[in-house]
């Protein structure tokens, strides 16, 4: 069974999904998801075969990924906005085979699939009668991507095992059920955006979708919570509620949500900066890689938070945590260790990548045979209580609004510049905790702006992954072993981004 038997499961007369055009019911969710399910099947979509979705987000985009669930494929969403240089390496690693869109969008993306284009908007029926094949927990079930070290994005395979077990896991956690409505926050393409539509949609919940542009606008994010009376935030980012804190109508509206739950970043300088005070209902704080089903451990934030330390809790259902030492031993409580997550929430490894896979994807020596544990690279420790506090990354890697961004594959875009001749990235957090990117660039660039420096990267990489500011250097320093010296350049950040 997947995911989709949990929600087709729910009564058909309750709603399902509500949109400024009007309302979706269970029963009429599940007669679109069955429709398009078959019609995948008979253009042969199959069990561990990847099919890329590429829709706007709304009703379309929740209907397209469960319909390749229920066909016993595998999806992909891809954001129809992001670049399509970076839309094409997405397709080619994560191994698409097929493609969802509608007939505007195929009229403007050209991706690398070589199977069937089914059009969501002009569905054709199957020639004959199909039979959905039975999904296993260890059936492929979606293709996420984080940023690669090589330049290209890494493909995270994620099974139906570990993500219906991580959806009721969600649901239990955080007492969703019939009277839950949950507002999608997150965008299509971002493995949080599975969780915002699904775990409400398996508890008998309600999912309201809006045009994204009426989220980042405040007033008509507050106007969305009030119209819709929505309950429940499942996935913002810190900085999206510190955005919305800034704006009194929104901060009005956020006190009416019950439960807002915040990933994809540190909550810590939220905190610090007094944001709690900002939101009377239940805050939870959730930490978790994609490769371990978007989250790991949660922390329900108290009224008057500890603002030292940054929480992160204890593990959710069915997910083991580690602190392991260089050696790959429990390392004591109180002592810093590489956190290792383990359970049915660890994903089947890398798409393409099996000597990535080898090196993170590692043998549990605590669980069953045949278990592994996945190496996050994050540092934390154990306090007193059990709970977990984050100590930041091993390496370089950032989390930039949600998102987890590799530096180097920034640098690679902006060395594919004609002028630069070297490229270094450095990463400095402003008086509010964000994080903002400064690209050292070096090369014969006098007659190259910023503005044309930023407008070669969006070609081929996502907003969220360009710099804030560009530093002319007359050459990438190095140590005395030849290595890049990023102290040197990081002292340019000292008085943050401008």
């Amino acid at each position: 069974m997947s995911f989709v038997d949990d929600v087709l499961a729910n009564p058909p007369a309750a709603p399902a999904i509500r949109t400024p055009d009007g309302l979706l019911t269970y029963g009429e969710l599940a007669c679109r998801i069955q429709r398009l399910a078959e019609v995948l099947c008979g253009n042969g979509l199959g069990p561990e075969q990847v099919c890329a979705l590429a829709v706007v987000r709304g009703v379309d985009a929740v209907i397209a990924m469960a319909a390749v669930a229920r066909a016993g494929g595998a999806f992909l969403a891809l954001d129809p906005d992001l670049p399509h240089a970076r839309l094409e390496a997405m397709c080619h690693t994560g191994g698409a085979r097929m493609l969802v869109t509608t007939t505007a969008l195929a009229n403007r993306l050209t991706l690398p699939v070589d199977g069937p284009v089914v059009l969501i908007d002009q569905p054709a029926p199957p020639a004959e009668v199909v039979r959905l094949p039975q999904v296993t927990p260890r059936s492929l079930a979606y293709v996420s991507h984080t940023s690669g070290s090589t330049g290209t994005p890494n493909a995270v395979l994620v099974e139906h095992g570990g993500l219906r077990s991580y959806l009721r896991a969600i649901g239990a956690d955080n007492g969703l059920g019939p009277e839950t409505v949950v507002l999608q926050a997150a965008p299509i393409g971002y493995d949080a955006s599975i969780r915002d539509v699904f775990a409400p949609l398996v508890a008998g919940g309600c999912v309201v979708l809006v045009p994204r542009a009426k989220l980042l606008r405040p007033h008509e994010f507050a106007d969305t919570v009030r119209t819709f009376g929505v309950t429940t935030l499942l996935s913002v980012t810190p900085s999206f509620l510190g955005f919305l804190a800034g704006n009194e109508a929104a901060t009005a509206a956020l006190r009416t949500v019950e439960l807002i739950v915040s990933s994809g970043e540190s909550l810590l300088p939220f905190l610090a900066s007094g944001g709690r005070r900002l939101l009377p209902g239940l805050l939870v704080n959730q930490y978790g890689p994609t490769e371990c089903t978007m989250t790991s451990t949660r922390y329900p934030v108290p009224a008057d938070p500890m603002t030292a330390a940054d929480l992160v809790g204890r593990p959710i259902d069915g997910v083991s945590v580690w602190l392991l030492g260089p050696d790959r031993r429990p390392v004591p409580d109180g002592t810093a260790g590489e956190v290792h997550i383990g359970g049915i929430g660890v994903a089947r490894g890398y798409g393409g990548r099996p000597g990535l896979t080898a090196e993170r994807f590692v043998p549990d020596p605590f669980g069953p045979p045949g278990a592994r544990l996945y190496r996050t690279g994050d540092l934390a420790r154990r306090n007193s209580d059990g709970d977990l506090v984050y100590l930041g990354r091993m390496d370089r890697q950032l989390k930039i609004r949600g998102y987890r961004v590799d530096p180097v594959e920034i640098e690679g875009a902006l060395l594919s510049h004609p002028a630069v001749i070297g490229a270094v990235l450095t990463a400095a957090k402003d008086e509010r905790g964000r994080v903002a990117l400064t690209a050292h660039v070096a090369g014969e660039l006098a007659d190259v702006p910023d503005a044309a420096l930023r407008a070669h990267l969006a070609r081929s990489l996502p907003p969220y992954m360009l710099p804030s500011r560009f530093v002319r250097i007359a050459r990438v320093p190095t140590t005395h072993s030849g290595k890049t010296d990023r102290t040197v350049l990081a002292q340019d950040n000292e008085n943050g981004p401008r």
